[in-house]
């Protein structure tokens, strides 16, 4: 395998050989908000699992919400 091969992952590869002609500027920017959308996907998905996980509820969320979780920070 070569070098370039080796760094790029499965998913990378595979859209290069899908995309190896140039898109216009309509195609491209459909093709970003398709993207967007599947890795908004995965992200609601990560966290809807970890929400179940924890047993997170509507009133986890809302104390959330009110507590100050910032770290606070030294001035010198």
């Amino acid at each position: 395998m070569s070098p370039t091969a080796e760094t790029l992952s499965n998913a990378q590869i595979e859209l290069l050989k899908l995309l190896a002609d140039n898109l216009s500027e309509a195609e491209l920017a459909d093709l970003k908000k398709i993207l967007l959308a599947f890795k908004l996907q995965r992200v609601v998905q990560l966290a809807d699992k970890i929400w179940e996980e924890k047993g997170w509820s509507q009133e986890t969320m809302d104390q959330f919400l009110q507590t100050h979780m910032r770290t606070p920070y030294e001035y010198k």
